[in-house]
C-alpha cells in the first residue's frame, strides 16, 4: 500500500528533487495528488504550477525531464523528496542546479555538475559532424592507443609533482589527468555518470560506507 503525504489546505505539498547519482540538489516544486499520481504511474516527475494553475510535467517544453527513480517522505510525511535522473539541466536558467546561489551572493553549480559539462561537451565534440578542429576531437579521431598514451603521459606529470611541494602544480596535473580519462570514456561512450554511480556505491549514498575493492 503506497504511503499518501500530508499535503496542506491546498491539496499541495512541497518536493525537493535529488539527483540519484550525483546527490545534487536539483530543485524545489510544488505536487498535488494528481501530481504525485502521475509521477508514480508514468515514471516522468510531474508537478502543480501555482503560478498557472495547472498541471507540469517537468520537460515537457525543454525536453529536460526527470526520469523517477525512488519517492521518499519526511519524518512529518509533509515534504517529498524525489531522487531522479535529469535528461539535461533541471533549472530554467540553464543551470543543473536551481540551488546555485550562495549566501554571499555568490554563484557555484558544484563539483558534480562541471564534470556533467565537460562530459556533455566531450560527447558533443565526438558526435559533431561537421569534425569542428578541436584538441578533444582531435584525440578521438586518432582513436584509443593515443588516448591511452596522453592517459599514461599525465599519469607519470601528477606522479612526478604529488610529491613535491608545489599545490598548483599537482592541481594542474590531476586536472589534466582527468580531462583525458574523461576523453577515453567519451570514445569508449560510457558517461562520468556512471563513475560517479560507482563512487557513489562505495562510498555513502545507500547509507553507509562501503570499502573500495583492492586490486
Amino acid at each position: 500500500m503506497l504511503v499518501e503525504p500530508a499535503f496542506d489546505d491546498r491539496g499541495l505539498v512541497p518536493c525537493i528533487v535529488q539527483d540519484a547519482t550525483s546527490s545534487t540538489v536539483l530543485m524545489m516544486a510544488w505536487m498535488n495528488a494528481e501530481a504525485l499520481r502521475l509521477t508514480r504511474e508514468t515514471g516522468i516527475v510531474h508537478f502543480w504550477s501555482r503560478s498557472r494553475g495547472a498541471l507540469w510535467k517537468k520537460g515537457e517544453t525543454s525536453g529536460n525531464t526527470l526520469a523517477l527513480v525512488e519517492l521518499r517522505l519526511d519524518c512529518d510525511r509533509d515534504c517529498v523528496l524525489v531522487r531522479a535522473t535529469p535528461a539535461g539541466p533541471s533549472c530554467h536558467t540553464g543551470t543543473t542546479s536551481c540551488f546555485f546561489t550562495l549566501d554571499d551572493g555568490d554563484t557555484d553549480d558544484g563539483i558534480a555538475p562541471i564534470l556533467a559539462r565537460l562530459d556533455a561537451i566531450l560527447a558533443a565534440r565526438r558526435d559533431s559532424a561537421t569534425g569542428e578542429h578541436s584538441y578533444t576531437r582531435s584525440l578521438l579521431d586518432k582513436g584509443m592507443p593515443k588516448i591511452l598514451e596522453k592517459i599514461a603521459e599525465e599519469h607519470g606529470e601528477l606522479a612526478a609533482e604529488l610529491p613535491g611541494p608545489d599545490d598548483d602544480k599537482v592541481i594542474h596535473e590531476a586536472a589534466d589527468l582527468l580531462f583525458h580519462v574523461m576523453v577515453g570514456l567519451t570514445a569508449r561512450k560510457i558517461p562520468v555518470d556512471r563513475v560517479l554511480a560507482e563512487l557513489g556505491r562505495r562510498f555513502g549514498t545507500s547509507g553507509h560506507v562501503e570499502k573500495a575493492s583492492r586490486k
